[in-house]
Order: C-alpha cells, then sequence, then structure tokens
C-alpha cells in the first residue's frame, strides 16, 4: 500500500473539493445553454454565438482544471510511482501521435449544427451530455446513450465524439453522457450519475427528434462497467418495487464495449498497469464494496425477476486488449446465461483496447464496431430507412501514425 498523508494535505483536499462545489454551484445558478431550437426572430448573430462558445468552453476547461487539480493532489499524497510515470509519459505521446486526426474530430464537436453541447441532466457540477443529431430527422430516430470511458478518472463526454459522429451520420442520435470523476466522486457518484443522464434520455429525448421506444445504452472501458452497474442497480430497484425514474424495460439492448465487470478479479490486473491499488480501491469505496460494484456478481445473486427485466446484453472486446482482459466480458456472459439473461460476446480478434475505439474508427472505412452495433437497431428498426444509407468515412490519421501510436498507447 502507498503511503496516505493527513494533515495539511488533507485539509487542501477538503479546500480543492470546495472550491469544486462552489464553481458548480455558481455554473448551476447562470443562465443554462439551451440546446433547444431558437424562439422565432431570434437574432443574436456571430457575436452570441462566440458568446455561447466561449462560455461552454469555459464551463469544460474550469470543471477539466478543477478536477486535474484533484487528482494530481490525490496523487501526489498517494505516491507517484514509476509505473504511473511511465504510463503518463506513453499517453502524451500517443495523443500527439493521433492529433491529426483529433483536431478535425474537435472543429466537428465545436462547430457541427448537429452536435448539441452542455445540456444539463443534473444538479451537479458534471450533469450534463452531448448529443449528435442526424441531419435527417424527418421521422424519430433512435437513441444511444452512451458512457465515456476514462479509468473512473479522466473520462469526458466529448471522448465520444467521434462514435457519435459515425451513428449520427447513419442515423442514430447519440446522447454523451458525462460524469463526476474520482476524486471528484467514488463509483457511487458515477453510477448515479450515469442513472440520472440515462434517465433524463428516455424522458426527454423524444423533443430532439429521438424515438422514446428505441433508447440504446452503451458504455466504453470504464463507462461500460458504469453503465452495466446502473442497468443492473435500475433492474433490482425495479424488481422490488423501489421508486424510479425510468424503467430497464425502456433500454432495447445493452452494448458493453471493453469493459471489466468483476472488481475483484481486477484490483491486482490495475495494480500492475499502473492503478495503483490504493487508488483503485478508494475510487471505488473500498474493499467492502467491491461486490456490490461488480455486475457480474450482482447478476449471480439478482433474483429470476429482476434478471428477466434486463434487456438483451451484447459484450464487445478485443482479444489483444491488456488494459481490460476479454475473458472479463466472457465471464459476464457466461454468468449471464446461467442466470437465464439474454447475451452475447463479439471478440475482435487481434484488436487491444484503443484499436476498436480509437485507431479503427480513424482510419476509415468500414468500421466492424459501428457495424455490428448497427445491424442490432436495424434488426430492430421495421423501416431501415435512416440506417442503409450512409457516406465511406474517410480517414483521419495517416497509417504509420496509427501504428505507432498503437505500439505506444498505455491502454
Amino acid at each position: 500500500m502507498l503511503p496516505l498523508h493527513t494533515g495539511d494535505d488533507a485539509r487542501e483536499a477538503a479546500a480543492l473539493l470546495e472550491a469544486s462545489d462552489l464553481a458548480g454551484r455558481r455554473r448551476r445558478s447562470s443562465p443554462v445553454l439551451s440546446a433547444s431550437p431558437s424562439p422565432p426572430g431570434w437574432d443574436g448573430g456571430l457575436r452570441r454565438q462566440s458568446s455561447f462558445f466561449r462560455q461552454d468552453v469555459g464551463h469544460a476547461a474550469s470543471e477539466t482544471y478543477l478536477v486535474t487539480r484533484l487528482t494530481f493532489s490525490l496523487l501526489r499524497y498517494l505516491g507517484l510511482g514509476y509505473r504511473w510515470m511511465k504510463q503518463l509519459l506513453a499517453l502524451m505521446v500517443y495523443a500527439i501521435l493521433i492529433m491529426p486526426g483529433f483536431w478535425q474530430v474537435a472543429y466537428y464537436y465545436f462547430y457541427s449544427s448537429q452536435v448539441r453541447r452542455s445540456i444539463v441532466y443534473g444538479e451537479q457540477p458534471r450533469n450534463r451530455l452531448d448529443l449528435y443529431i442526424p441531419e435527417d430527422n424527418s421521422r424519430p430516430c433512435p437513441v444511444m446513450a452512451f458512457v465515456t470511458g476514462g479509468a473512473w478518472v479522466i473520462g469526458y463526454k466529448a471522448w465520444g465524439a467521434l462514435l457519435g459522429r459515425r451513428l449520427a451520420e447513419r442515423g442514430i442520435i447519440v446522447a454523451c453522457i458525462d460524469y463526476r470523476n474520482f476524486p471528484q466522486g467514488t463509483i457511487g457518484d458515477m453510477v448515479s450519475d450515469a442513472s440520472q443522464g440515462i434517465s433524463f434520455v428516455c424522458n426527454n429525448i423524444a423533443s430532439y427528434g429521438g424515438d422514446p421506444n428505441q433508447v440504446y445504452l452503451m458504455g466504453q472501458s470504464a463507462g461500460a462497467h458504469i453503465a452495466a452497474c446502473a442497468l443492473m442497480e435500475q433492474a433490482v430497484k425495479e424488481s422490488s418495487g423501489q421508486p424510479i425514474s425510468w424503467s430497464v424495460t425502456q433500454i432495447k439492448a445493452y452494448f458493453g464495449l471493453s469493459g471489466g465487470y468483476n472488481l475483484h478479479n481486477l484490483v491486482d490486473h490495475f495494480h500492475q498497469r499502473g492503478l495503483y491499488r490504493s487508488i483503485f480501491l478508494s475510487i471505488m469505496k473500498g474493499e467492502e464494496s467491491l461486490s456490490s460494484y461488480s455486475p457480474e456478481i450482482v447478476a449471480k445473486e439478482s433474483s429470476p425477476q429482476t434478471i428477466a427485466l434486463l434487456p438483451p446484453i451484447f459484450l464487445m472486446h478485443g482479444a489483444a486488449d491488456y488494459s481490460i482482459p476479454s475473458s472479463s466480458s466472457q465471464t459476464f456472459v457466461d454468468v449471464l446465461h446461467q442466470a437465464g439473461a439474454q447475451a452475447k460476446l463479439l471478440l475482435y480478434e487481434g484488436k487491444t483496447h484503443t484499436d476498436i475505439f480509437v485507431q479503427d474508427p480513424l482510419r476509415g472505412g468500414n468500421d466492424p464496431l459501428v457495424e455490428d452495433v448497427l445491424s442490432r437497431i436495424e434488426a430492430d428498426d421495421v423501416t431501415c430507412g435512416i440506417i442503409a444509407s450512409a457516406p465511406t468515412p474517410r480517414r483521419l490519421v495517416f497509417e504509420w501514425q496509427l501504428k505507432l501510436a498503437r505500439w505506444i498507447s498505455p491502454f
């Protein structure tokens, strides 16, 4: 266990948390940027758009700054080991290599009229989501609620921009849900935020052109774990008659990409990868909470009534993933089958943790992940009109950069 300092360090952490909460209250008390169409006669023009852009970027920058300070403060208390520094350096080089694609996606994210950024869904500072709207929304569109990854520490809604763009081009509305990261919150806060974001999507997406009867849920990496926790928690509540704000039956299917679903099996693995045991257990509210936040264990211990509420579950994993082993998805599928749930595992041979979600989409052309997701949605969409036509995505990064980035990736 790495040393944990107290005294002045603890007071500093408390002060930073208080600053984060204060910033959140100030933002919530200010006018909220609306993602709904402008009222007739509105002519704010370029200056108003520029003001909105600066406010949006300012919000994201202030939130990221606060979380970064909190994260580095906590890591300083726990100790910055060699493995962590090595991973950080690899992450920086990885980001530089894919930067050409990043800037193109960032331009789309900030300037496309199809992206509605930072829609508020709750009271917490990070309770915002981005919507990616298809150009042709002449009829209600299928909807994907997406929870991004980021090792429970660096997750941010904009990480889903590339997936959001690809699915929106195929006629799917994508809602990328932001949530509190550690140390701004622990796993309970993250699951609560994700569940609240899903509730917002289920109950409000019709006003943005979405079909409330065709809502899907997806998570990637840590986001796959968080989304699965929210899904299982909601099923347990619903089957026991507790009050709920959204129903598991509103979710047509769940897609878990490169997730880990039994935390007991991942503690030592993450420690060896640089996410030290002390930090990981702090994120997960201690060792005694690991079972409660392990969807695999929750499913194994759930009643038949709870399992019967679950939608079809599709777990997708790269066979060469060394960040979270593909066996994590395999064992979860096995447990779900034993419990009587509908579950299927899709393994991508030779693919790493970032291949499926980053390198492959940046490469352009046919994207296996997107096609697999769309094939399921298309099977549920009796009209199939929107999904059938789409432009072929172009390459965003040179192949040599993608291969080098794959080799150096810390994930």
